[in-house]
């Protein structure tokens, strides 16, 4: 089975009946899960009986990204469960996951390498790359000899971002609003307009949005980025699969 299952994919806080950013990927029974925010380990454990994954992806420190990590900590602590699982995340992760649990630490449960950073992770080569964002993020890049996999996490636009998803088989990016705020605002995050374009400068084949602010038309979304991004454009909604295969 080679497959992505979305977990989550509001940013901020969850909607009801969704949850934040969250992804499981399974290729030939190696499960990676690619960020854990509000609301995703319920729906991991219907697919994950015990939290039994091979490896964890945290692109950054935001509640939103990683609070359930702590969830899966405390199943695998607390339920006496001694396989490892490989956790590669930003440092800030560590301190703010870890600052959750008064009994344990999370190198109890998992073998921890730090991103950004390259790894051989089961079947793929994982490579992640520092994208701006409010705080330390690491955009990843999975990939096996037939299939790339590519997710920014949080992100402003950024030149890596064209490297990251290079012909990616499919690309997921942060769509968090419709357009860009007026010129000179703080911000952290992509908009729908601009998640299309990165994604055709990359040349990728599918484009999935994601991070979608509470309340916003996910539709609508879809129309803008598909401005510029002529190839496949998803909206990422809790419980989609798609099939990790050449299009």
């Amino acid at each position: 089975m080679r497959r992505l299952t979305v977990l989550g994919s509001c940013g901020a806080w969850p909607e009801a009946g969704r949850a934040c950013s969250g992804f499981l990927v399974e290729y030939d029974g190696y499960r990676v899960v690619l960020d854990l925010g509000f609301g995703t380990l319920p729906r991991l454990l219907e697919h994950c009986p015990d939290g039994a994954v091979d490896a964890v992806v945290i692109t950054h420190e935001h509640s939103d990204h990683c609070v359930d990590l702590n969830g899966l900590f405390r199943v695998r602590y607390f339920g006496g469960l001694t396989d490892r699982i490989s956790l590669y995340c930003t440092p800030g992760v560590l301190t703010r996951v870890g600052g959750l649990e008064p009994e344990g630490t999370l190198d109890e449960v998992f073998d921890i390498h730090e991103l950004p950073g390259s790894y051989e992770v089961g079947p793929f080569r994982l490579d992640a790359v520092p994208l701006p964002h409010f705080v330390p993020n690491a955009g990843v890049r999975m990939s096996t000899s037939d299939y790339v996999l590519a997710y920014t996490g949080d992100t402003v636009p950024d030149p890596a971002l064209a490297e990251l998803g290079a012909e990616a088989d499919l690309f997921i990016v942060d769509a968090t609003r419709h357009v860009p705020p007026p010129a000179g605002t703080r911000r952290g995050v992509l908009a729908a307009t601009e998640a299309g374009e990165w994604a055709a400068r990359a040349r990728a084949k599918t484009l999935m949005l994601s991070h979608f602010w509470p309340g916003i038309d996910r539709a609508e979304s879809v129309r803008l980025a598909g401005e510029s991004f002529t190839g496949e454009v998803l909206a990422a909604e809790e419980g989609l699969t798609v099939e990790l295969r050449r299009r």
